[in-house]
Formats: C-alpha cells, structure tokens, sequence
C-alpha cells in the first residue's frame, strides 16, 4: 500500500514536472530488470565521481582553492561570505530532503537515521555556521558555483543509495550490527571537533582586527587544519554508519578536497609566522600521521 501511495504522489505533483521527478517515479516503478540497468548506471556514477575526486586532488596540488585565508580573486566576482557559503551549501541539505520526501522507505528506521546524521551536518553548515561568521570576508562566485555542482551530485550520489537503490534487505537488522554503532560514534566525534575548531578560528579576532592569528587549542594541538580534521572523521564516520561506496566515494572526495587545502595553509602558516608555527609541531590534517 505504502508503496501505492508515494506513486500517487508523485504522479500527482510531478507528472508534469523537470526529469529529476521523472527518474524517481521510474525508480520506485522499477522491476528486477530495470534496476539492475538504474544500479549499472548507478555505479558509473559513483566511479565517475571517484575518479573526479582523483582529478581534483592532483589538481589541487599546483592550485590553491581561493577562499578564507587562501582567498584569491581569480575564481570569480567576490561575493559576501555568509551568502556564499549558503548558497553553497544549501543545495545539498534541500535535495536530500526532496529524495527522503518522495521515497518509499522515507520512514523506514536506518535510511532514517542515516538522513538526520547527514542533514544535521548540513542543517548547521548551510544556516547557522554563516550567521556565526564575524566580519566582511568576501568568496570568489566561482568557488561557490564548484561547491553547489559537487554538493548536489552528492545528494544524488548518497541519497540516491539510501533511500532507492540499496537493497531492500541491505539494512535489515541494521541496529544489531556494528556499522551504525561505530559510524556514529566516529561522526559525532567528528562533528565536535569540527565545531569546536571552528569556535577558535571565529574567536580568534576581536572586532575590527584585521591581523591573521595561529588557532591553539583542542585538535590544534596536533594539526594547523583542526576543523577539517573534524570533517574528514565525520563523513568517515557516515561511510561506516551506511557502509556503502556512496559514503566512501564521500570520503574520497572530502580528503581530496580538504588534505590539499591544508597543505597549503600550512605552508601560508610557515610563511607567514616562521618558526613560531613550526615549532608547534603540527601535522597537517590527520594527527601525527599527515
């Protein structure tokens, strides 16, 4: 029955409506035969993306992801950070919400919890982190357009495995095993590092100082980029929780990312505040490994 009623939604709202809700409406639809097509497409995606990950991790190490302390202006026509960043991040936390809304196991227990550990990531980084930021720091568009691309092929890359195409047994008896247990802890562990690393960097000037400070405290003990850090052990975390290569392709992309980026502020760190940086002692992301 239930699955009878999401196709009258679907064909009521969005019968009419762009090939996103088309492709849905197939999915749930889909027979035995049609699915295996809808995965084989599925995961040429997930490789698609991996090796993009691949491509963006060499790429980053000749260029400099031009925002925060790094910005640069050639990415693109400056606009206010806080809009940036919502901009940015939003379209992930809207999209996942779409998926959940019109799934079939929308109310089923682990794709459930799976969707309230990714949304409240993403709830706090699209709304409240951009409120939290002090200041008139600016964020080249081009940054921006890239973060939107990659956010919403993530919410297809994710969503689409938790709440269509993993299969319907997969998270049977989900709660009796180790996975979800782990990968929460591992992501609730993250999730504070990442927000209490970005307490210290917000706090680190008083209003109207301009001076660029080195963060001390918590995980800055052990790496120059504590919040990214934060963030590579979360969505760690969330692969283990849903233990597909969804999540891991995640984590590629995070550490392909983030792992260059923190390169490079070590290296803006060592120029700019000399042997009172580097005296500290610090890895650069993962503590006392790199």
């Amino acid at each position: 029955m239930k699955k009878y009623l999401i196709k009258w939604f679907i064909d009521e709202n969005f019968h009419d409506k762009p090939f996103f809700f088309v492709s849905l409406r197939k999915i749930t639809e889909a027979n035995s035969e049609n699915m295996e097509n809808i995965l084989s497409t599925y995961n040429l995606f997930l490789i698609a993306m991996a090796v993009a990950a691949l491509l963006v991790f060499l790429a980053l190490q000749f260029f400099e992801a031009g925002y925060g302390y790094l910005f640069d202006s050639r990415y693109g026509k400056p606009i206010p950070n806080k809009v940036g960043w919502v901009l940015m991040e939003s379209p992930v936390f809207i999209l996942m919400c779409m998926l959940w809304g019109v799934s079939p196991r929308q109310w089923d227990a682990v794709p459930l919890v799976l969707f309230a550990m990714f949304q409240l990531h993403y709830f706090q980084r699209s709304f409240i982190f951009p409120l939290l930021m002090r200041g008139e720091s600016k964020m080249p568009l081009g940054i921006v357009v890239m973060g939107m691309v990659f956010n919403s092929l993530n919410a297809l890359m994710q969503g689409g495995w938790i709440f269509y195409l993993a299969p319907a047994d997969y998270y049977a008896d989900w709660f009796a095993k180790p996975y979800i247990w782990i990968g929460a802890v591992v992501f609730f562990a993250g999730m504070a590092v990442n927000l209490h690393s970005d307490h210290i960097i917000r706090n680190l000037r008083k209003p109207g100082d301009k001076r660029h400070y080195i963060p001390m405290g918590g995980m800055f003990k052990y790496v120059s980029s504590a919040n990214y850090f934060g963030e590579l052990l979360e969505w760690t975390g969330f692969a283990i929780a849903s233990w597909s290569w969804a999540g891991a392709v995640f984590v590629l992309w995070t550490f392909a990312n983030l792992a260059p980026r923190s390169a490079s502020l070590y290296k803006r760190y060592e120029k700019e505040f000399g042997e009172e940086f580097t005296s500290l002692k610090r890895k650069r992301i993962i503590p006392f490994i790199y």
